[in-house]
This record gives C-alpha cells, sequence and structure tokens, in this order.
C-alpha cells in the first residue's frame, strides 16, 4: 500500500511528529495490517521533501510506542493492529513519550523522573 502522507513545513507541529501522527493513524485505522513494511526512511524522505533524520525520528516514536519494529532484513514493520493495546495503555505511552522528552530536553536524569513517576502512582487520589 502507497501511503498518503504530506508534511506541511509552515505548521506549528514539528515534521517529525505529523509523520508519525499519519502513520499511527493508518496502523490503528487498520489500513496499514501488522507485518506491512513501511518505505525506508531515505525513500520517504526523499518523497516528502524532509531530512532522512526527521523521518527516522517518526519511525523511533513509532517504535517507542510499539506500532512498528525496525528489523535488519525487512526493515520497519507494523507490529500492531487495531486493537492491539487497550487505548488506555496507548494513551499512557504517549504521554510517557512526552514525558522523557521533556525530562531529556530540561535536564532531568531518568531516575528522578521515575521517582517523580512512581510518587505521583503512589500518592494520586484515584477517580470513581
Amino acid at each position: 500500500m502507497a501511503l498518503d502522507i504530506t508534511v506541511d513545513v509552515k505548521a506549528a507541529t514539528p515534521p517529525y511528529e505529523q509523520i508519525r501522527g499519519q502513520i499511527a493513524a493508518y496502523v490503528q485505522s487498520g489500513l496499514l495490517p501488522d507485518g506491512a513494511r513501511l518505505p525506508t526512511m531515505r525513500a520517504l524522505a526523499a518523497d516528502l521533501g524532509v531530512a532522512p533524520g526527521t523521518v527516522a525520528r517518526a519511525y523511533a516514536e513509532l517504535e517507542a510506542s510499539g506500532l512498528v519494529a525496525s528489523r535488519r532484513r525487512t526493515g520497519t514493520v507494523v507490529t500492531a493492529g487495531p486493537g492491539a493495546r487497550p487505548v488506555g495503555e496507548e494513551r499512557v505511552r504517549e504521554a510517557a513519550a512526552v514525558l522523557a522528552r521533556t525530562a531529556r530536553a530540561d535536564g532531568v536524569d531518568p531516575e528522578t523522573v521515575l521517582a517523580i513517576v512512581r510518587a505521583a502512582l503512589v500518592h494520586q487520589p484515584t477517580t470513581s
């Protein structure tokens, strides 16, 4: 399947996030099924007119969220389809990715981040 991905360089959303979001939507909708191969980073970058590093970051984010896996001989392939992971878990993974990026950008070490998350889990009141 040829992916119909577009990047708006004038948008407030970074190009890698635009790519990540569109591919994630294809996977979650089932248009990209489990085992489907994604274009190579270089090929997609050339098609979109962006740097290969931009596509590499999008693919890395998708891999971190468990939607794709990079494999030596087959390239990047879809590893999750619709309903493969509960929606709540996906939201938590996305929030964790945002937290990790923020912590790195602000220079907070990983052990401190984990301690903060553990404390929040223990002390956060549950909603009923």
